[in-house]
Formats: C-alpha cells, structure tokens, sequence
C-alpha cells in the first residue's frame, strides 16, 4: 500500500503546531524510560498550557482515594457534571497535564468539571486505571448529586467508553459521553491502522508499545473494559459523539463504535475532524481546524444537558 501523502491533508498551521509539539516530544519518546517519557510529556504540556479562563476556580479533592480536581465557574448554575479522563497512553498525563482543557470546559459549558488523576501503567497495569475511573464516577454521584457526562481523550475516551458501558444498568448512569480520538480497540490490521500506520503525532508503533505495556503480558482477549469494541451488546449506553481525527490510526475506532451503538438502538454521533491528528486538543488556540473542533465539542457537551 503506497505511503499516505501528509502534505496534502494536513494545512501549514497543523504542521506547525506538529513541528512545536516534536520540539518538546520528540517521535523516538516512547523508546525512553517511562520516568524519562513522563518528563518530557509533562514539560511539553506546560509548554502549550493556556492557564484557566476568568472566573474559574478549582480545587483538589479525593474521590474515595482517587485524586480529582474539580473545576467550577462562577455565577454558573451547573444542571450536570462533566467527569473528564485524560489521555496519555495509559502511561503519561494526570491532573496537571490537561488542566487548562478542563477549566474551558467549565467556562464554556457552565457545567462541574471534575478531573480524574487515575493509576498509570506500568506500575498499574489493566484494569487499575478502569477501576480508578469507575470510583470516581460513583464519587461525582455521591457528591454532587447531578447527572454525569463522560469526557475522554484518546486513552481517556477508552475509559470513558468503558465506565459507560458498566455503569449502563445502574440507578443513575451516565446521560451522556464525549470521546476525543479514542482507543477503542479496533482491529489493527486494517483500515486507519494501515493507511495511518506513520502518521503525525501518533504511530501503530506507538499504539502496540501502549498496548502492550497497558497489560503487563497479562491476558486480556474479550475484557470489554478493556476494548469496548470487544462488546456484544452496546444497548442502553448513553447518547454518545466521537471525534476522531483525519490523520491517526484510531481514525476508524469512532465509526465502527457508533455504528454499533447506532444499531443497538443508541442515538450516537461520529465526527470526522479533517486533516487533523492526534492530540489536537493542544492546538485549539494555534490552529483554525482544532479551534473549530473543539467549539463542536462544546456543543456536543451542551447538546446532553
């Protein structure tokens, strides 16, 4: 199969933000440490971070021995709480890494914002992060007492996917998820995953070290917590939009994802962000497209309350 042309998909203002990102997380970052690969993670992020918008506070708390940061605006008069899981391979990212995403979030939604700080592998393999999450949906209950959105990137989405799907028979689940460029477990043989094989910002080689470091050598084949799409049965999940970016090997785990849920009968959305990559979050102030995406990712959010 010929390479993909990148030239002709991608516009100047993404490869620069392309170029800006590889200055501070080279593509060879995932053959460092893992201590190694959370530092310049961690530095690249505070590279591109934005800082919260006017009238936005947020606070640390615990949720049942999970870390949160919980995000309000004031004057809001929030119906709902959007419950965030950040990206990151499963390896690298936390509170601090997609903060200023959640403060806009708040800001522009006028809903809670609470963010998950979950275990990372390797020191925490499969299902560790999935619990981590799944108690601190069960804490935003509790605490706030309002309905619950799910919000992920990336590996967050696959976790956000995830709680949805257990969550489905309880008293009070989720009314809604957001996935951002999700992990969702499709076949990598195929599709996006070929034809993006060596694309910008995220590679399959990159995919098969996340996801093999996520498991520990552990078996994981039909674990739908782990890969939602392993799923039999996608009736009664919430109502659901996916973004997935033009250029990203996942590009093709959002469609076949809401084509199931669609004929299980869920009302779910997928949304094709052209010529746009993995990670694009970061560029939502530099680049037209991500600023574009991320406006109809508020919408999605704002459609659900």
């Amino acid at each position: 199969m010929s390479e993909t042309d990148y030239s002709k998909l991608i516009d100047e203002e993404t490869w620069a933000f392309i170029r800006e990102t590889e200055s501070w997380y080279p593509s060879d970052t995932i053959a460092m440490s893992i201590a190694e690969q959370r530092e310049v993670y961690d530095r690249m992020c505070r590279a591109f971070f934005n800082g919260h918008p006017d009238g936005v506070t947020a606070n640390d708390k615990s949720a049942d021995g999970v870390p949160v940061r919980c995000y309000i605006k004031s004057g809001a008069a929030p119906g709902a709480v959007v419950l965030y899981f950040h990206g990151g391979g499963f390896v690298v990212g936390g509170l601090e890494s997609h903060d200023d995403v959640c403060a806009e979030i708040c800001e522009r939604t006028g809903q809670f914002v609470v963010s998950a700080d979950y275990r990372m592998v390797p020191e925490h393999i499969h299902p560790a992060s999935f619990n981590d999450c799944l108690a601190a949906f069960h804490w935003v209950q509790k605490e706030y007492k309002l309905p619950v959105i799910l919000v992920g990137d990336s590996a967050g989405g696959n976790l956000a996917a995830a709680v949805a799907r257990k969550t489905r028979g309880e008293e009070n689940p989720a009314i809604g998820q957001v996935l951002i460029y999700p992990v969702l477990g499709g076949e990598m043989d195929k599709g996006s995953y070929v034809t993006h094989a060596n694309a910008p910002m995220l590679t399959l080689a990159d995919i098969g070290f996340y996801k093999d470091v996520r498991t520990g050598g552990k078996e994981v084949t039909g674990d739908v917590s782990y890969a939602p799409l392993w799923d039999t049965d996608f009736s009664s999940l919430p109502t659901t939009f996916v973004f997935v970016a033009e250029c990203d090997p996942l590009c093709d785990d959002g469609p076949e994802y809401c084509a199931a849920l669609e004929k299980a009968g869920v009302q779910a959305t997928s949304v094709f962000e052209k010529g746009l990559v993995h990670g694009y979050l970061r560029a939502r102030h530099s680049v037209k497209r991500a600023r574009d995406s991320f406006t109809r990712i508020i919408e999605a959010i704002n459609s659900l309350t």
